[in-house]
């Protein structure tokens, strides 16, 4: 296959895979850590209206679903380029960090501190160590 051509494929892969992961973590999560009284987590308005009622607990699933998907998006993205392999883990992660700086803005009375966990500690560094994981044995073809 021509690199080019697979080194995009492991992009949109990477994006594709990563995501699966975070939204599914949400998804099967949903419900072992109790929400306060009256939010819908599916529903952004309730969760923006509600954050401050929020615990450090209630932090943790969108946490590791940030971190695990950006990992495994990026460990994903780096078993399938051709080359290149810690760029295209780290643009898995830059990719994620945007969605993580778009909930920033869409759910703005997020508590600080979880906002820097998050942004700092659940994108950049796992796109890295989705790459060290991964480097070892690199091509699935």
């Amino acid at each position: 296959m021509n690199p080019i051509l697979r080194n995009i494929l492991a992009v949109i892969a990477g994006i594709l895979v990563g995501g699966l992961v975070n939204g599914g973590l949400i998804f099967i999560t949903d419900g072992m850590i109790s929400l306060p009284e009256g939010v819908d987590p599916n529903d952004l308005e309730s969760i923006k209206a509600n954050i401050h009622l929020y615990k450090p607990e209630n932090f943790v699933v969108p946490f590791l679903a940030h971190a695990l998907g950006t990992l495994i998006g990026a460990f994903t993205a780096v078993k399938i380029a051709a080359s290149h392999h810690r760029m295209f883990a780290l643009v898995i992660g830059v990719f994620f960090l945007i969605g993580g700086f778009s909930m920033v803005f869409m759910i703005p009375n997020t508590p600080t501190w979880f906002m820097l966990l998050d942004l700092i500690g659940a994108y950049l560094p796992m796109g890295w160590l989705g790459w060290k994981l991964a480097k070892n044995g690199r091509t699935i073809a």
